[in-house]
């Protein structure tokens, strides 16, 4: 099987206000899909993805590893940050961006997940504490965040990961958020690879208990 091909595309945003941002879109398999509706995974990537040639957001991550996989159960976006900028400053258009793909395609609204590493990571403990009630699950890795929006985090499960020997974002990050939102009564996991620098998202993302893990969580309908 040839190597899966992405489609690169730009977000019409609908509000004066928010920026267009660049990003990759994967199309799930439709044998995979429960009754015409789609899985939808939000990506985000590291600090060494940034840029204006949105083909970089395929060299590492999720998108990297599903080039290999011979089904897609489930759609993916991955946004693409500007050279000098981080997640916190386009959190508002990524939500457009969610928005705007929820209403072109048949998105599972129950079932849409946030996903990143690095930067990503923290993107991703940032994004899921703005909306709570848009995601089923989180995935954030070697990542971290702002312990006081542990609150905001207590309707969502959490399954976070992290290398013992990061040199880069230190393994506390993830342990303190991890600590806090467990604190506030939320569900959140961190699993830690004793022997993993900063690349602990190859062995997350690679490891199938992981994905199928993630598309068994489903909003619930009081977050709707």
């Amino acid at each position: 099987m040839g190597q899966m091909q992405f489609e690169h595309k730009h977000s019409q945003p609908s509000h004066q206000d928010v920026q267009s941002i660049a990003y990759l879109l994967s199309m799930p398999d439709q044998k995979t899909i429960e009754q015409g509706r789609y899985p939808l995974v939000l990506f985000l990537h590291g600090s060494g993805e940034r840029g204006s040639d949105v083909k970089k957001v395929e060299e590492q991550g999720l998108p990297k590893i599903m080039t290999a996989w011979h089904e897609r159960p489930f759609m993916m976006i991955a946004p693409q940050c500007k050279e000098g900028t981080d997640w916190s400053q386009w959190l508002d258009t990524v939500i457009a961006l969610l928005d705007e793909i929820v209403d072109k395609y048949p998105i599972d609204e129950d079932r849409i997940y946030v996903t990143g590493l690095s930067m990503g990571g923290y993107g991703s403990w940032a994004l899921s504490a703005m909306a709570p009630a848009r995601f089923a699950a989180v995935i954030p890795i070697c990542g971290g965040g702002d312990i006081a929006h542990a609150s905001a985090l207590t309707s969502i499960p959490i399954w976070a990961f992290h290398g013992a020997k990061d040199d880069i974002v230190p393994l506390d990050r993830s342990e303190a958020m991890v600590e806090a939102v467990q604190q506030a009564g939320g569900n959140a996991t961190l699993t830690i690879y004793p022997d993993a620098m900063h690349d602990s998202w190859t062995e997350t993302y690679t490891n199938a208990d992981v994905i199928q893990w993630m598309l068994a969580q489903k909003r619930p309908s009081s977050r709707r």
